[in-house]
């Protein structure tokens, strides 16, 4: 399968770029940059540009295109250009692939759990709606940028991901130096539900979904099994060898992060994987003690 994919250099692609490569597909990755081989196509979405003619032939996209949420502290401007980045890569994208003249037969566009907001611990599946605030807006008009394709009969997914948990980066990435010193501990009130997946089970996913026909709309990229943070905090502690009880406050939380915290890592979400698990796809590591078990090193 020749499939492009966008976002290849981050956490997720570059592994997914890797994964479809040893499964012997060909990838084309789209890059902001000059190509520096012939499988890279350059796409700038500010601008709007995107040679159409370079995708022909692609038989399934994977866009995972788009700043950090939480690589910087929120000020408007950084917000602005969060949900900017998304919505011009997304729609330039989804735009493209519905012009071609041999349409691919699907596109799996990132999204978010933010998109559910902050909802306590009410269990939400995909058929739920959205919640409020700066997160859930952005998801909401991050995924409506797929509509395009949508009407173009592509079959389109967008990916309401958790947290990815991987050793070498992302948030868990940020949290071992903390808990291997032995100061980690629950985040606020620490009853706040994560939604979580480990690296390898997220590339599996999207493996899956790209020949799972009968599966498109939003799809809950997350395990079966959310924790409270506080448990999240014991299972991180645990596999780790060290103590997991020293607690930071809200407050503190807050005055680090800005509103990224109230938002990102305050705000809870339930989110289960009702579509991923009707259609048959299994988890490698379902629960918190099985990931951090496969994911920290020994």
């Amino acid at each position: 399968m020749k499939v492009a994919v966008t976002g290849s250099t981050g956490l997720i692609g570059s592994h997914l770029v890797a994964s479809l490569r040893r499964d012997g597909h060909h990838v084309v990755a789209l890059v902001r940059r000059p190509p520096q081989r012939p499988d890279e196509i350059r796409w700038d979405p500010a601008a709007g540009k995107l040679n159409p003619t370079e995708l022909e032939g692609v038989e399934a996209a994977v866009n995972l295109a788009g700043p950090g949420i939480g690589d910087r502290r929120w000020t408007p401007a950084y917000k602005a250009l969060v949900r900017r980045a998304r919505v011009e890569a997304t729609t330039l994208l989804a735009t493209t692939l519905a012009h071609l003249d041999r349409k691919p037969s699907v596109l799996l566009s990132a999204s978010a759990v933010g998109y559910y907001g902050d909802r306590g611990a009410t269990p939400l599946t995909e058929d739920d709606g959205p919640g409020t605030g700066f997160l859930a807006d952005t998801c909401v008009a991050w995924e409506n940028a797929t509509q395009p394709a949508v009407d173009a009969d592509i079959r389109v997914c967008t990916l309401r991901t958790g947290i990815v948990l991987a050793a070498e980066g992302g948030a868990l990435g940020k949290l071992l130096p903390i808990y291997r010193l032995g100061f980690g501990g629950p985040l606020g009130s620490g009853r706040q539900y994560q939604s979580w997946i480990t690296l390898e089970d997220e590339i599996a996913a999207i493996n899956f979904l790209l020949t799972a026909d009968a599966v498109g709309g939003p799809v809950n990229v997350t395990a079966p099994n959310p924790v409270q943070q506080k448990g999240f905090a014991k299972a991180l502690g645990a596999a780790l060898h060290r103590p997991a009880l020293v607690p930071t406050p809200g407050i503190a939380v807050r005055a680090a992060l800005g509103e990224f915290a109230t938002e990102g890592v305050l705000a809870g979400q339930r989110a289960l994987p009702e579509r991923l698990t009707e259609a048959g796809f299994a988890f490698r590591q379902p629960t918190i003690d099985a990931a951090f078990a496969a994911v920290i090193p020994g």
